[in-house]
This record gives C-alpha cells, structure tokens and sequence, in this order.
C-alpha cells in the first residue's frame, strides 16, 4: 500500500474505487468494507484507494450536536494512531492510502464542492463506496443522495456499503472500546482481529521498582486520543526497535513481561501511570520508544498493606505472566 500525504501531488489512479472514513482500529467490521472494496476494483481493474482525515474531524468541529447547541471539540478515545492504523492498513491489500489534513476551511466548504473540488478533481472516481448515513461538508449538508444525483454530471458510480456492515462496525467499536476499558482482552481481540497494542516514551520514574527487584519502564503515550486500557496488571509482549532505517525498523527486539497501569496505591500515588516489568532485561532506554502488546488481564489494581506485600504479589504475578505468555507462543 502506497500512503499518500501530498493532496496537491497525488497520482493519477486507474480506475479508483474510493472510500471515506476513519477506519479506527481497522478492525473485523472495518475488514469486511476492504474485502468489498477490492472485490469491486477486480471486476473493473481499478485501484483501491482508502481516504482518511487527519486529526480526527471530531477534534476539529466536535461531535455532531442533536440539540442545536455548541459541539463539543475535546479529546476522544481512539484505537489506533495515525501510525498504527498505516501499518495494520499495509497488509490488507488496498492499493492507496491518502491522508487529508482535517481543518476548519475543510469542513467549511459546501457539500458541492466537496464533491467538484475534492472528491472529482482530485480522485477522479471510478466509483465511491459509501454508507448511506455518510455526512460531509459545511453543516454535514452533504449525503449518500447527493452524490448520486451528482453522478451522471461526473461520471462516476456509487456503491452502497450493505446496513449490515456498518452496523458491525458500529457495534464492534463499542465494544472494544468497553472491553479495554474493563480488561477484557479476549472480547477486544475478538472484534479486532488481533491484539491491541500501543507505544510510549520512555521516561524517568522514582525507580521505586528497581528497589523491589522489579525495575519498570515508565512509558508516556504521546498521542493524547490513543485509548489507555483500564487500570490493572498484565501479561504482555515489548517490542523493542532496535535500530531504523528512515521509517523502516531494521530489526526489533521481543520481550516478555508484565505492565501495570494505575495510580499505585500502595505507595499513594498521585498521577496514573503506565509501568512495564521487562522480563530478564536490564538496559537503559530512557527516550526510547516501546511498542506494548496485551496478550490477558492478570488482575486489578490494589492497595497492599506496605512494600513487603506487594513484592509478595509481584513474584506471583511474574509467575502467572510467564504461564501466559509461554502458552501464548505455543498456541
């Protein structure tokens, strides 16, 4: 897949089926809409083309008011980073990926030109795939409707996306998101189609870990949308990148270990923090990035009765951690 970020240089694509959206977590629902996509650019010979807007629209204008009051415009709970959903997208087959930067004139223009201007000009559709409750332009004046009465006029086809397919991916969102927050990683992996993951900076702690034989790395996540899941103990896998090349990692590392995310009430805590055990590791990686993988959810967070009791419950969570990820491997 080809990722597109120059709106003023792109290709001219053969017979581009385009489709709209943010496809957030690229998960099962999202899934079935790239399988119809290809399976239409086959009947013709055209080229794939997803079309994604960055930041997120709703962190621009805000969710879409029902009440005729001001919109909301705050941060939002996402699956993916721009990043992440680039690499999982890179494997699914889908010829081109272009990344629209999202601004208030965007969203501004009127839905006619956002057909003339940017959809037609700049794509010239073969065909568009979309969903029948998709909204564009100033006030979301624009609909499925309107860009099929406008086909003729520009010589392209619509496509419907079925009701059952959108309505996968309504329900599919929902629940990942609700089950990361709960720690259930089975329902999430389920509706994902692989385990969730995310990355963080390194940085420095009160290395009050390493005193309990359990050095953590603290990690801060830099994209402030990206979903933390819920607070509590885990298995997980650490990727390391070892060097890069450009954007290409030349070679990662993979590590077992345990994270914790919460605010440590044993030590009375004041801030929430993201704590990963790295299994027989002992490197520096201050300003490093981690890519964490959530493979179960070992436990909740608790408020121990001192130091030497949580050391206790650590020893055991290492254990059970190890099981794991050992029958995880296997598996």
């Amino acid at each position: 897949m080809t990722v597109h970020y120059d709106i003023q240089h792109l290709p001219v694509f053969d017979k581009a089926l385009i489709t709209i959206g943010t496809f957030d977590g690229v998960h099962k629902g999202h899934q079935q809409i790239l399988e119809l996509m290809k399976q239409e650019a086959e009947k013709v010979g055209g080229e794939t083309v997803i079309i994604t807007f960055h930041p997120h629209p709703r962190t621009v204008i805000g969710s879409p008011s029902t009440t005729g009051s001001a919109r909301d415009v705050a941060s939002i709970s996402l699956l993916n980073t721009l990043e992440e959903k680039i690499s999982i997208l890179s494997n699914s087959g889908i010829d081109h990926m272009v990344v629209m930067p999202f601004t208030k004139e965007f969203a501004n223009q009127t839905a006619e030109a956002y057909i003339s201007d940017f959809l037609v000009n700049t794509f010239h559709p073969h065909t568009i795939i979309i969903g029948h409750d998709h909204r564009f332009g100033k006030d979301r004046g624009g609909d499925f409707q309107l860009l099929k009465d406008k086909a003729a006029e520009f010589n392209y086809e619509v496509k419907e996306i079925p009701g059952f397919m959108l309505k996968d991916i309504t329900i599919s969102s929902t629940r990942i998101r609700e089950a990361l927050l709960h720690g259930d990683l089975e329902t999430s992996s389920f509706f994902l189609g692989y385990d969730y993951f995310f990355s963080g900076t390194v940085v420095e702690g009160n290395k009050l870990g390493r005193t309990l034989g359990y050095p953590t790395a603290n990690l801060r996540i830099e994209d402030e949308n990206k979903l933390v899941p819920g607070n509590g103990v885990y298995a997980v896998e650490v990727l390391q990148p070892h060097s890069r090349l450009g954007h290409q990692e030349v070679s990662i590392d993979i590590y077992r270990g345990m994270m914790n995310i919460g605010f440590r009430p044993t030590v009375d805590g004041s801030s929430r923090m993201i704590e990963v055990n790295i299994f027989n590791f002992d490197k520096e990686i201050y300003g490093e990035t981690l890519t964490v993988t959530l493979k179960k959810y070992l436990r909740s967070e608790v408020k121990f009765s001192g130091l030497d009791a949580l050391k206790a419950q650590l020893s055991k969570d290492k254990k059970a951690a190890i099981e794991v990820l050992g029958k995880k491997r296997q598996s």
